[in-house]
């Protein structure tokens, strides 16, 4: 709230999003929610945790919306924005520096990978460093969201192998070659493992036998078992740990 209030007062007239093609200030995007500074308040926000967010994945989702608006998380929680993640960097950057502040105080903050093409890894760890977002006292786990039926719907990936591919051949890269993205490289040693996200209260079917489908030959519309990811992302950390330590480098938990 703080953040979002200092920001209009000195930033109103900064162009942060584009609304069907043409660019809209800080101003008017509040302008077309009806809204000033002094409207705002925490309760508004609506974006603090409460019991129900533990166990409904899609209410946990809609609290990154301040004040339910998708485009005031475009504009504020995004790394990949019209403005490149700006503001996002620069509301960790309070947070970490209260956190050095006070000392003792830790942080394991979660960026997300989607796996929908191979460039998200250099495009994330260009927004970290740039920024330089990093703390002594932050730590960054990547969550991967299970969203492959809606990408394969939207027809960006064919096949589960895509996502994969997409999420693990650009760290197998840096780590066989740092200099092939140095940025990536020293993003990674801040990264602590991974995470795996969606609704968990969602049915589905279970069922994995010996003649499952493997990877690139899953091109149903619908997605695979949460056990399937799991093995998948787990069996690739797995190999990739063992190369990374080979090399010296930094190792990758899996806490889902």
């Amino acid at each position: 709230l703080r953040f979002i209030k200092k920001t209009l007062k000195e930033h109103a007239d900064e162009v942060v999003t584009l609304h069907k093609g043409s660019p809209m200030t800080l101003r008017s995007v509040f302008q077309s929610m009806n809204l000033s500074t002094y409207d705002l308040t925490v309760d508004m926000l609506d974006v603090h945790a409460d019991r129900n967010t533990f166990h409904r994945f899609d209410k946990f989702n809609a609290k990154y919306n301040p004040i339910g608006e998708s485009r005031l998380r475009e504009v504020f929680l995004k790394t990949d924005n019209y403005m490149n993640g700006k503001y996002f960097a620069r509301i960790i950057k309070e947070v970490a520096a209260d956190l050095e502040e006070s000392k003792y105080q830790n942080v394991e903050l979660r960026l997300s990978i989607y796996g929908k093409s191979p460039d998200e890894w250099a495009k994330l760890a260009k927004w970290a460093i740039q920024y330089d977002v990093y703390s002594d006292n932050v730590r960054w786990l990547i969550q991967i969201p299970r969203l492959y039926d809606i990408f394969r719907s939207n027809k960006i990936v064919t096949n589960f192998q895509q996502i994969l591919s997409n999420i693990f051949e650009p760290l197998f890269e840096v780590t066989r070659d740092p200099n092939t993205n140095i940025e990536l490289h020293k993003f990674l040693t801040h990264v602590i493992g991974f995470d795996s996200v969606d609704d968990e209260s969602k049915p589905e079917n279970p069922m994995l036998d010996a003649d499952v489908k493997t990877p690139e030959d899953w091109d149903d519309e619908e997605n695979p078992p949460y056990a399937y990811y799991l093995y998948y992302v787990y069996a690739n950390m797995t190999v990739l740990n063992h190369f990374r330590k080979e090399q010296g480098l930094s190792t990758f938990v899996l806490r889902p």
